[in-house]
């Protein structure tokens, strides 16, 4: 129990706690934690001075022992009445709390481990052939993103330009969204040591919701033979609220079989796959319910192949599952799928729609099991499309 007045139902009590940074009246940006409508500022409440600057990356390098105390001591304070006196006065509604980026990224991956998205792209592109590329069952295949375009939820996305096929170039028509789960790296690596499957939850501190905005006609122009580029770097948008791996231990499940099996580097002992329920809202209206739980790919298996070639990880870092669908079509996670490449129109509000128009807003949210019967939620990653730049 809590003496914070939690609302029935909440998806942030005492079980969640995720980590982030806001600014309080416009002040300068201050890391919190969330529980229920309020923030907790952490500076100065906890004995470790790691909560002093504009991000979560110190704490985030200070690893699982201290991710551990932190989480136990901020729990004490927010549960023992004989913390109250001193604690609720610094607790802040969450309308005062502008969001800010939690984490200063250095890096930034987005792989493509959903079988259903890749087995439905691929049949979209490839109609006449294997949906799934020969290499895809035997290794998390993914690319290296633009650190420098992710930004936090609610954050305006310009629609981009670019060359949409040969010489003709102009603002992109067919703008989509991917609604992803992105795993954020506290304690880094050496630059030649991989990181083991199975140490996983010993550099990564917890997970966000991803919103990876794609241009598909820039991306289909441009993306042979070298793949993903202007059509995907413009921005991502990523949830405020970092949840840490700890609060999802009751969400682990198994993932699917993996046939053929994969290679010894990728073969998890103490499986990492994540039973989180994501919904997709295109102007308010719900048009998908993409389930994680399907993911072929774990991010534990995602870490390991990112580093097996010697690539250091870094903190702050921050990679991404790729595009979650189901196998139902009211479970993909991108409009590319959700519309067939534009043949099969949805129903938004008044109209039929296939991909983003101006002014559109998508909010992409989660929630998964928690301890003793509760879910824990992620908080939404959402952004409004506005005009293109002349």
């Amino acid at each position: 129990m809590t003496w914070v007045d939690v609302p029935e139902g909440s998806p942030f009590g005492v079980r969640n706690l995720p980590y982030g940074v806001v600014s309080v009246d416009a002040g300068p940006p201050r890391p919190a934690v969330r529980v229920g409508d309020q923030v907790l500022p952490l500076a100065g409440l906890t004995d470790e001075p790691l909560f002093a600057g504009p991000t979560l990356n110190p704490f985030l390098a200070a690893g699982p022992d201290v991710w551990a105390a932190v989480r136990e001591r901020v729990t004490s304070l927010l549960t023992d009445e004989s913390d109250r006196a001193r604690v609720e006065p610094l607790l802040i509604p969450i309308e005062r709390c502008a969001p800010q980026l939690p984490m200063r990224i250095g890096d930034y991956v987005d792989f493509y481990s959903s079988e259903h998205h890749a087995t439905n792209v691929g049949r979209i592109f490839r109609p006449n052939g294997d949906p799934l590329l020969p290499n895809w069952k035997h290794l998390p295949v993914g690319y290296h993103g633009r650190a420098g375009t992710v930004v936090v939820s609610g954050t305006d996305i310009v629609r981009p330009s670019g060359q949409l096929r040969a010489g003709e170039f102009g603002p992109s028509r067919r703008l989509d969204i991917e609604a992803e789960v992105g795993f954020v790296v506290g304690v880094p690596s050496e630059q030649g040591s991989p990181v083991p499957v199975g140490d996983f939850a010993s550099h990564v501190f917890g997970a966000v919701l991803v919103n990876d905005w794609s241009a598909r006609d820039i991306q289909s122009w441009e993306y042979v033979p070298l793949g993903p580029f202007l059509g995907k770097s413009f921005a991502t948008s990523v949830s405020p609220w970092i949840v840490p791996l700890a609060a999802l231990e009751a969400a682990r499940v198994p993932g699917p079989p993996q046939d053929p099996e994969v290679l010894p580097y990728l073969r998890e002992s103490d499986p990492w796959g994540l039973d989180l329920a994501l919904e997709v809202r295109w102007n308010s209206q719900l048009v998908s319910s993409p389930p994680f739980a399907g993911m072929y790919w774990s991010p534990a298996q995602q870490l390991a192949h990112l580093t097996v070639n010697g690539a250091s990880i870094r903190t702050g870092d921050l990679y991404a599952s790729g595009t979650v669908s189901g196998p139902d079509k009211r479970q993909r996670g991108s409009f590319l799928e959700l519309t067939w490449g534009g043949a099969e129109p949805v129903r938004v509000g008044d109209g039929q729609r296939t991909f983003l128009e101006d002014g559109d807003e998508v909010a992409i949210s989660a929630t998964a099991p928690g301890e003793g019967g509760s879910r824990i939620g992620f908080g939404e990653v959402t952004g409004r499309v506005v005009p293109a730049k002349a």
